[in-house]
């Protein structure tokens, strides 16, 4: 029983010593950059009312929460994501606003994963929203804050895949598909069975330039020409051509920030998340199949909790990246400046008041009182284990 005590639940785990600076560090670093584009901080519940994140919502499926019940009955979540908690907050507390709100996060979310898929059920994630603003520069505002956020984080290679909602949406109507074939198309995409999607495709009665716009599903992406000629195929159809369009404006801006080279172009990218209404982005690099960094619009989520409001953000899955950057072999360099002041009894005041003073100078010192059964040695070993600044001795 003491041994299983040891043990932490399937899909969490302890997090110490360096790797635990580190990744202090890191969250430190990426939060500083969203405060440069002047977004506030907040901090939301780490548990909710299962309403929240309810499947009209179009977050996570309920099987995958963690459920409980409080004293009075109502049914509580840990949060899977945090999007819906901001969008509830802005609600509550900006409901007159009608300017822009830039808000910045960091927080763990819970997702109840199966076990075989060996993925952490607790993960770190650090995010920002953008209230208010539904123009194409908030999109690229927005796009810019996450390449900047990689960037600090030390990546040097990274791409952003960029699609639009209203694309795969838009295919949807134009070919009439069913509920039940559009789902079949969504999970063909999600699992990357592009063969599957070719073939799904060939059983549509489609036009030409249906038929090259649905080619661009399934994990393609596009280049700026490519863009262009898939807007070109889409006049008959508004909603994708205005998807395409407003991609191609993006573009324009992105140029601007001078992130382009980071930046791809997927129209028929998904996401796991209903909510989203416009674009949607992932960012990926090598050491992970994970995405490091998930976002996109999502214009109709504050409706649901009484505000109308056009709304965009991201977040960096922190955990994702750390592996990433251990894998890129990139060295988050931790300053150690931990002194270690060891004192015998006779010296215990004036190693109390040396402390003191050394602290208020701004220095970290860790004090010990040494022990008959240690020798020099001992405290020597001890003090290079935990990256010990300098060792003095009052005795």
């Amino acid at each position: 029983m003491r041994k299983q005590l040891l043990h932490t639940p399937e899909g969490v785990r302890d997090i110490y010593n360096d790797e635990c600076e580190k990744k202090m560090m890191l969250q430190d670093n990426l939060h500083h950059a969203l405060k440069k584009y002047g977004y506030h901080t907040i901090q939301t519940p780490t548990f909710e009312f299962f309403d929240i994140f309810g499947k009209e919502i179009g977050t996570t499926p309920s099987k995958d929460l963690y459920k409980f019940f409080d004293r009075e009955g109502n049914t509580l979540v840990l949060r899977p994501d945090i999007t819906p908690s901001i969008a509830r907050s802005v609600a509550k507390y900006f409901m007159e606003e009608d300017m822009p709100i830039r808000l910045c996060y960091l927080g763990n979310t819970f997702i109840n994963n199966n076990s075989y898929q060996g993925k952490l059920k607790e993960n770190t994630q650090l995010g920002a929203e953008l209230i208010g603003d539904n123009t194409v520069d908030a999109d690229a505002e927005i796009l810019s804050m996450a390449v900047q956020c990689l960037l600090t984080a030390g990546l040097k290679e990274f791409q952003l895949s960029v699609g639009h909602a209203d694309f795969f949406e838009g295919l949807v109507e134009a070919a009439g598909l069913s509920e039940e074939q559009a789902e079949e198309l969504k999970n063909l995409i999600a699992n990357k069975n592009f063969f599957g999607v070719e073939e799904f495709v060939e059983t549509l009665s489609l036009d030409e330039n249906l038929r090259i716009l649905f080619s661009m599903t399934g994990g393609i992406t596009c280049s700026v020409e490519e863009l262009k000629r898939a807007k070109e195929a889409a006049k008959a159809y508004p909603k994708i051509y205005r998807a395409v369009e407003h991609l191609e404006a993006l573009n324009q801006v992105l140029t601007l920030y001078g992130i382009e080279k980071y930046i791809s172009f997927e129209p028929g990218m998904l996401s796991t998340y209903q909510y989203y209404t416009g674009i949607i982005f992932s960012g990926y690099t090598f050491g992970t199949g994970e995405a490091i960094v998930k976002g996109g619009r999502y214009d109709a989520l504050l409706s649901y909790f009484g505000k109308d409001a056009a709304s965009i953000g991201f977040a960096i899955v922190v955990d994702q990246l750390m592996a990433a950057l251990q894998r890129q072999g990139i060295d988050l360099p931790v300053k150690h400046e931990n002194e270690l002041l060891l004192y015998d009894a006779a010296h215990r005041k004036e190693a109390i008041l040396a402390a003191k003073e050394r602290r208020k100078e701004g220095v970290n010192v860790e004090l010990i009182l040494m022990d008959d059964t240690k020798s020099k040695n001992d405290y020597e070993a001890y003090a290079k284990r935990n990256h010990m600044k300098k060792v003095t001795y009052l005795d």
